[in-house]
């Protein structure tokens, strides 16, 4: 059972996230467990209750506990793994600011995605591709308005990063193509009236995709997602979308 003892006093949020982190890295706290009730975790932190819901608000930032108000058996707070959310806001607010250019993500998509198309190759099953195949059927539906092709777009890219094997790619793909999700929307509704043949061309690369998972040839599938993906994010990356302007900007500078 976890050990709560009191902090310091400076800092004191940043303090409490430490002491929870300590309890996580020792073992003492694992994904489903819970915290103790405020009153009672912030008396034995020594810190104050506003101290405590401070720290507890950043950790449910970070993807890491979720909280519940009221009373029950559901009520409180309990440590969660759900890194995916918190990793993809967080990127695309620094893509947003111009942390990263869009050259960075631009290439960071494309090493993680032909990993993991490579992967998906040799790892997932009949069954995983079945879902894909349905994502894939979905955005062929007629009158599919732009955003729920570029949702479903975005689903079957994390999807397959999901079926690789690797759980981290996972997480990483997700939060990479969420960051440029808007970008790559505003993208495909900037080609107006030549959307539908984009649309196309889209699903055409999309299909041959699975294709070449299903038949097992992953050194192709890695280089015709790399193909993909330097379409439409690479048309960004020329035109310079608006987080692109700063981070090459002052690295040149």
């Amino acid at each position: 059972m976890a050990e709560w003892l009191p902090v310091r006093q400076s800092r004191t949020h940043e303090l409490v996230l430490e002491s929870v982190e300590e309890q996580v890295l020792a073992g003492e706290l694992k994904a489903g467990d819970r915290l103790p009730p405020e009153r009672e975790l912030a008396q034995a932190l020594g810190v104050s209750r506003s101290a405590l819901r401070e720290a507890l608000r950043v950790m449910e930032t970070i993807g890491v506990l979720v909280a519940t108000a009221g009373r029950g058996p559901d009520a409180g707070a309990r440590i969660v793994q759900n890194p995916d959310d918190a990793l993809g806001r967080l990127l695309r607010l620094h893509v947003a600011l111009g942390s990263y250019s869009l050259e960075d993500v631009l290439e960071a998509r494309v090493t993680l995605e032909r990993s993991s198309f490579e992967a998906a190759a040799r790892f997932a099953d009949e069954e995983q591709l079945a879902e894909a195949a349905r994502l894939l059927e979905r955005m062929r539906e007629p009158d599919l308005s732009i955003t729920e092709f570029n949702d479903l777009d975005t689903r079957f890219h994390v999807y397959i990063a999901r079926v690789s094997g690797n759980d981290l790619i996972s997480t990483l793909t997700s939060a990479v193509r969420e960051a440029v999700r808007t970008l790559i929307l505003k993208a495909e509704e900037a080609t107006g009236e030549d959307w539908p043949a984009t649309a196309r061309a889209l699903d055409e690369q999309h299909t041959e995709l699975l294709r070449l998972i299903r038949a097992g040839e992953g050194a192709r599938a890695a280089d015709l997602v790399e193909q993909h993906i330097r379409g439409f994010h690479g048309t960004l990356v020329e035109v310079g979308g608006p987080a692109d302007s700063g981070s090459r900007a002052a690295q040149r500078s």
